[in-house]
C-alpha cells in the first residue's frame, strides 16, 4: 500500500444529508404597515437556518437511499436524485488490501470509499464510475465528495458522459479539472434524461500516483434551466389573475409584464379575508406560437408570496385548457425559477396555478417578472456549448496567442481576502477544453479584483487586488509569471488601458489600499516603473454612489486614442478627456446624452471611435439597473452621444463583447445588482446591430453569470461566457467554477450545423509594423477583413477589446491586400485576431498577429 494511504480513524468524518423539517400546519403571521397600508409579513427566521430546524449531526443519519450532501454546504441549485435502487460499477476497484468497492460511493457513509486498484500494479487512469438509476431521469450535475482522510486519489481533470442505455454514450457533457482539495465538488451539464452517468478521471489532482477515489456521489435532477430556448418579445401581451390587490398596494397582474422587478401581481389580502389559494395568472400573448418554458421571477425584498407547488397549462381559445404542459415545486429563494414543458406546443394563452407559498407563511402568491421561451434557431439565435469546470472562480480572464485562455481568482479557489501573496491560475486550452491549475508564489501577489492591461508585445499585466500596491505581469511566450515595480497608489476595482504610446494607464480604486486619492499614474515598459499623474484627479471621474469614494471611483470605462490620449467616458454620467504627458491633465467631454451613472455596466468599441454603453445602475449595488444603451461617437476633440435601443432585461454586472461583424452581445447580469446573489438574474442574452440600434434575443444561458462573472471573443469568432460568484463561504450556492462557450447566430444553420466558413491559408505574419499592407490569402471569396485585439475582463470591464475594420482590396482570386492602420490610437499596439467574413458576415477561424 502506498505510504501515506492508511486511514486513521480517528479523523474520519460522518458525512449527513440535509435534514429539513416542515412545520405542521398553519402559521399566523401578523400584517406589518408597507407604504402606509397593511400587508402581510415574512415569518422571521434566525440567522443562518434558512427557515429550517438547526441541523443535528448526531440525529440525522444518511441512507444509502438518500442523497449525501456534505452537512457543511449549501442546498444545491437543482435538486439532488433519491437514490434508492440505483447501482454503481467501475473500470477498476481495489478490494484485495481494502474495501474500495464502487458501491460505496452510495452507501451515505463518508468513511467508506471507492478506490482504484493498487495493491500489486496500480491500474493506470483513465478511470471510470458509472451510475446506472435503473431508470430515466432529467439530470443537470454529478456532486463528488472526496475521501476526507487523505488527499490520494482526488479528482483532477475529468469527463462526465451520458447514456440512456448504457451503450450508447455521445460525446462529453462535462469536462473540467477540478481543484486539489476535499470539498464538495457540483460538476454541473446542460439538463438532459438519462438513465447511466458515466464519471471519466484523467489524472489525479495532486499528481501524486495513477489512482482516482471517491466518498460519495450523488446526482442533481431538473433545475428548471431550459435548454436551446429564448424569451419570446412580449408586446401587445396582457396578463389577468384570479386574484389580485388593488386596494391596500399596486398588486395588479400586469405588472409581471412591465419589466420591473420592483413591481409585481399579488393576489389579494386587503379587506380582512386573504384570497384562499389556489391563485392562477393568465397570459394572453395575442397570437398562437411555440412555448417551450415559463420563467417566473419572485417578487423582491420579501419572501411572502413566493410560488411553491404550481402547474402551467396552455390554450389556444382562452377557455379549455389541457393536461399541465409543466409541473413542480419552487425553492423558497429570490432566485428565477423556470418551468420547462414536457415538450413545445402551440398556445396563444398561458396559465401559471400556484396551488401553496413556497415558505409556508400564509395564503398568498407574488411575482415579480414572467416571461415565455420558446425553441431557439440556432441560426437567430445561436448555441451554447457544453459546461467547462474549472478549479477556480474565473473572475479574470485573457485571450492568449496559441488558442489559450488565462484565467485568475484569489489565493483560494473558492474565497478571497487580506493579502495573502499568491494567486491560484488556471489555463484553458480552447482546442481540447483542458483546464490545468497553477498557484502563482513568485510574484508575492494576490491578484484578486485587478487592473488588467493587454500589453503592446502581448504580456498581460495585472495590478493591484488583495494585494494592492503589486503588479505583476504574464508573458504568454514563455507561460511566466514575474514582478514589476509596485504603483504609487494601492488600489483594487481600478481600471486600465494601455496607451498608443505603449504605456500602460491606471485610474481609481478604492476598494482596496485606502478609500479616495487613487488619480492616475502610467507604467513605461522601457524602465518597469510608475509615474504619478497629478494633473490627473479622481474626484471628478467618480460616480455619486452613497458608499462614496469605497464604490465611487470603480471599474471606469477607458478608452485609448492618439497621443497616449484616453477618453473617460463611464460609468460616471460626465465624460472626460485625459492625457498623459507630463503631469497629465483632465478636461470636461459632456455626458452620454440624458444617462445618468451606470456603474457595473458596460462599454464596448464596435467601431473605430465609436462605442456602445449599455446597463448599469445609479450605484454599486442594491439600485435598480437599466435598461439603456447609448452610442458615443468620438473624434478629434469631439464626442457626441445618444440614445439607442433599450434592451429587453436591466442589466448590472453584465459582460459584453463585440463580434468580428460588428454586433455586440451582452451576456448576464442582474436588474438588483448584489454581490454574490443569483436573484434577479438575465438569463438570456441579447445582440445589438449598429445597422438597426436594436437588441435581439439570444439561446438561454444554462448558469446564472453576474458579480465575478467574464466573457471574451475567442479566436474562432465563439465567445467564453464564465464565472460569477466566488463567495467566502464554502459551498456557497452562486459559486460558478465554470464556463461555457457560445456560437454566435453568424456561424450556424437553422438546423444548428456549423455554416461554411472562409479560411485564411496565407500571408498573416506574427507581427505587422502600423502602416503596411498584407497580402493575404483566403481558399474563397471574401468581403471584408477586420482586427479584433485580444483582451481581458473582469468586474463587467473589459477595456481591451477593440474592433479595427480593415481596408482591403482583391488582387487575384483568393489574394487580398489588406492595410494596417497608421494611427497606434485606431489599431492600439498589441496583439490581435485577423478574422475575414464573406458575403454573409459568417467568419474565418482567426489568426494571430501582433501589431506595432
Amino acid at each position: 500500500m502506498p505510504s501515506g494511504r492508511l486511514r486513521d480513524s480517528t479523523r474520519r468524518l460522518r458525512r449527513s444529508h440535509w435534514l429539513v423539517v416542515f412545520a405542521l400546519g398553519s402559521l399566523l403571521v401578523a400584517l406589518t404597515p408597507m407604504l402606509g397600508v397593511a400587508e402581510p409579513a415574512a415569518a422571521g427566521h434566525a440567522p443562518g437556518h434558512r427557515g429550517d430546524v438547526p441541523f443535528d449531526q448526531k440525529t440525522a443519519m444518511s441512507s444509502p437511499h438518500h442523497p449525501a450532501v456534505p452537512a457543511n454546504a449549501k442546498e444545491p441549485a437543482a435538486p439532488v436524485l433519491d437514490r434508492e435502487g440505483w447501482t454503481v460499477t467501475a473500470s477498476s476497484a481495489e478490494t484485495a488490501r481494502e474495501n474500495g468497492r464502487a458501491a460505496n460511493v452510495l452507501d451515505g457513509d463518508a468513511r467508506t470509499i471507492w478506490h482504484t486498484e493498487w495493491s500489486g500494479t496500480a491500474t493506470p487512469p483513465p478511470h471510470t464510475l458509472t451510475v446506472d438509476m435503473h431508470r430515466t431521469a432529467v439530470v443537470s450535475g454529478l456532486v463528488y465528495r472526496p475521501r476526507a482522510d487523505n488527499p490520494n486519489g482526488r479528482v483532477g481533470e475529468y469527463g462526465i458522459s451520458v447514456s440512456k442505455d448504457g451503450q450508447d454514450w455521445a460525446d462529453p457533457v462535462g469536462t473540467g479539472t477540478l481543484a486539489d482539495d476535499n470539498s464538495a465538488k457540483t460538476l454541473s451539464f446542460a439538463p438532459q434524461g438519462a438513465r447511466y452517468v458515466r464519471l471519466t478521471v484523467l489524472s489525479e489532482a495532486g499528481k501524486r500516483g495513477p489512482w482516482a477515489a471517491a466518498a460519495e456521489i450523488d446526482l442533481l435532477g431538473d433545475p428548471g434551466t431550459p435548454s436551446a430556448t429564448v424569451d419570446l418579445s412580449r408586446s401587445g401581451w396582457t396578463a389577468t389573475a384570479s386574484s389580485e390587490e388593488t386596494a391596500g398596494e399596486d398588486g395588479r397582474a400586469a405588472n409581471v409584464l412591465d419589466g420591473d422587478a420592483g413591481t409585481f401581481w399579488h393576489s389579494r389580502w386587503s379587506g380582512g379575508t386573504p384570497a384562499p389559494l389556489p391563485h392562477s395568472i393568465t397570459i394572453d400573448m395575442y397570437r398562437t406560437t411555440a412555448v417551450s418554458a415559463l420563467s417566473y421571477e419572485p417578487r423582491q425584498g420579501k419572501a411572502n408570496g413566493r410560488a411553491g407547488a404550481y402547474t402551467v397549462t396552455t390554450s389556444t381559445d382562452g377557455t379549455t385548457f389541457g393536461e399541465p404542459v409543466a409541473k413542480g415545486t419552487w425553492r423558497d429563494d429570490d432566485t428565477v425559477k423556470t418551468a420547462t414543458f414536457t415538450r413545445a406546443v402551440q398556445a396563444r394563452y398561458v396559465r401559471l396555478t400556484v396551488t401553496s407559498e413556497a415558505g409556508g407563511r400564509g395564503p398568498w402568491t407574488a411575482a415579480g417578472e414572467i416571461r415565455l421561451s420558446g425553441p431557439a434557431d440556432p441560426s437567430a439565435h445561436g448555441s451554447w456549448g457544453r459546461l467547462i469546470g474549472f478549479p477556480l472562480v474565473p473572475v479574470a480572464t485573457a485571450v492568449l496567442p496559441g488558442d489559450k485562455m488565462l484565467a485568475w481568482s484569489a489565493y483560494a479557489v473558492d474565497r478571497f481576502g487580506g493579502s495573502n501573496g499568491y494567486t491560484q491560475t488556471a489555463i484553458l486550452d480552447l482546442k481540447t477544453n483542458k483546464v490545468t491549475q497553477r498557484r502563482i508564489d513568485n510574484t508575492g501577489h494576490d491578484m484578486f479584483c485587478p487592473g488588467i492591461a493587454m500589453l503592446a508585445d502581448g504580456r498581460v499585466l495585472v495590478t493591484g487586488g488583495s494585494n494592492a500596491d503589486k503588479a505583476s505581469i504574464y508573458d504568454p511566450a514563455t507561460d511566466e509569471w514575474s514582478r514589476t515595480s509596485e504603483m504609487n497608489i494601492a488600489r483594487g476595482y481600478q481600471a486600465m488601458t494601455l496607451l498608443s504610446t505603449g504605456d500602460a494607464f491606471v485610474l481609481g480604486g478604492s476598494w482596496s489600499g485606502g478609500r479616495g486619492g487613487k488619480d492616475g499614474e502610467v507604467w513605461s515598459p522601457d524602465t518597469g516603473t510608475w509615474r504619478k499623474l497629478p494633473g490627473v484627479p479622481v474626484g471628478p471621474t467618480m460616480t455619486d454612489d452613497p458608499d462614496s469614494p469605497y464604490r465611487a471611483d470603480n471599474h471606469m470605462w477607458l478608452h485609448a486614442m492618439s497621443g497616449g490620449k484616453v477618453l473617460q467616458l463611464g460609468p460616471g454620467k460626465k465624460m472626460h478627456w485625459i492625457t498623459t504627458t507630463g503631469d497629465g491633465s483632465l478636461t470636461d467631454a459632456g455626458t452620454r446624452a440624458d444617462s445618468g451613472d451606470a456603474m457595473n455596466g458596460n462599454a464596448v468599441p464596435y467601431d473605430t471611435g465609436k462605442l456602445l454603453t449599455l446597463g448599469g445602475g445609479p450605484a454599486y449595488e442594491r439600485k435598480p439597473a437599466t435598461r439603456r444603451a447609448y452610442t458615443v461617437n468620438a473624434s478629434g476633440d469631439r464626442v457626441e452621444a445618444a440614445r439607442t435601443g433599450d434592451m429587453d432585461h436591466a442589466r448590472s454586472f453584465s459582460n459584453s463583447v463585440v463580434m468580428p461583424d460588428g454586433k455586440v452581445a451582452v451576456f448576464g447580469g442582474q436588474s438588483m445588482p448584489v454581490p454574490f446573489s443569483d436573484a434577479t438574474s438575465a438569463m438570456t442574452p441579447e445582440l445589438w446591430d449598429p445597422a438597426t440600434g436594436k437588441f435581439t434575443p439570444l439561446a438561454t444561458m444554462a448558469v446564472p453569470r453576474n458579480y465575478h462573472s467574464v466573457a471574451n471573443l475567442l479566436p474562432d469568432g465563439r465567445v467564453f461566457s464564465g464565472g460569477g460568484g466566488l463567495c467566502a463561504d464554502q459551498g456557497c450556492a452562486t459559486n460558478h467554477p465554470d464556463g461555457s462557450v457560445f456560437t454566435p447566430p453568424y456561424l450556424l444553420n437553422a438546423d444548428g450545423s456549423l455554416k461554411p466558413r472562409p479560411s485564411i491559408t496565407g500571408g498573416v505574419p506574427p507581427r505587422a509594423a502600423l502602416g503596411t499592407s498584407l497580402t493575404v490569402k483566403t481558399d474563397k471569396a471574401v468581403k471584408s477583413f477586420v482586427l479584433m485585439r485580444a483582451a481581458a475582463a473582469t468586474h463587467s470591464t473589459d477595456n481591451d477589446q477593440r474592433r479595427v475594420p480593415l481596408t482591403s482590396t482583391r488582387t487575384a482570386a483568393g489574394t487580398y491586400e489588406v492595410s494596417v492602420p497608421d494611427d497606434p490610437g485606431v489599431a492600439l499596439p498589441g496583439t490581435y485576431m485577423l478574422f475575414a467574413l464573406d458575403a454573409e458576415g459568417v467568419p474565418s477561424t482567426a489568426k494571430f498577429v501582433t501589431v506595432s
